[in-house]
């Protein structure tokens, strides 16, 4: 079990997003939040998951600091639609135009996972493809307002009103979409620490 393995070891979770802590909760696996600044800015030339394997990667490289028992775990995530990444919604306007760009289509969830020790590093990531209905402006202006998006890749989070209502099917891991390809982080973390 994970939880054996875990008695000699500090995780560190370097994401200030509350679905993820809240995983890692469910997952029993205690951490310690510690998030430090990163400018989330990548290479032009990178595509679908080059682009959240660099940005994980890129925030571990704020910790150069990590003690032999310590495993620091950064991860990134984004919505990839006709070859464009979208972020996180500047404002209310971005996240009402990123929604309409995914209504009516399919779109990928990318998420990548870095786990850095003194001696190694590891980034593993999983893609899951979303099907959106066709929305109204109605409804996205309805979410949009109500649930205020803005800090969620694409704009919207499945687990919320617009998920129930405007998700037809999706093809992977769902905990993906929340924010964490779970089922892949706790596989790698045993595998790491048994090491």
């Amino acid at each position: 079990m994970l939880k054996d393995l875990l008695k000699d070891h500090d995780i560190i979770l370097a994401s200030g997003s509350p679905r993820r802590q809240k995983f890692f909760e469910e997952l029993e696996i205690p951490v310690t939040i510690d998030v430090r600044p990163v400018d989330e800015v990548f290479p032009e030339h990178l595509t679908e998951a080059e682009i959240t394997d660099y940005l994980a990667a890129l925030k571990a490289e704020a910790f150069t600091d990590l003690k032999n028992n310590e495993v620091l775990i950064t991860s990134d995530t984004i919505v990839y639609n006709e070859g464009v990444a979208m972020g996180k919604p500047k404002d209310h306007h971005e996240a009402v135009n990123m929604i309409k760009a995914l209504s009516g289509k399919d779109h990928e969830v990318i998420t990548s996972v870095c786990f850095t020790t003194k001696k190694s590093q590891e980034i593993l990531h999983h893609t899951t493809r979303v099907y959106f209905s066709k929305l109204s402006n109605e409804e996205i202006e309805y979410y949009v307002s109500n649930y205020k998006p803005f800090d969620k890749a694409g704009g919207y989070a499945i687990q919320e009103w617009i998920g129930l209502i405007g998700i037809e099917k999706i093809e992977g891991s769902y905990f993906n979409v929340v924010g964490l390809p779970t089922h892949l982080v706790y596989k790698t973390l045993k595998t790491l620490l048994k090491s």
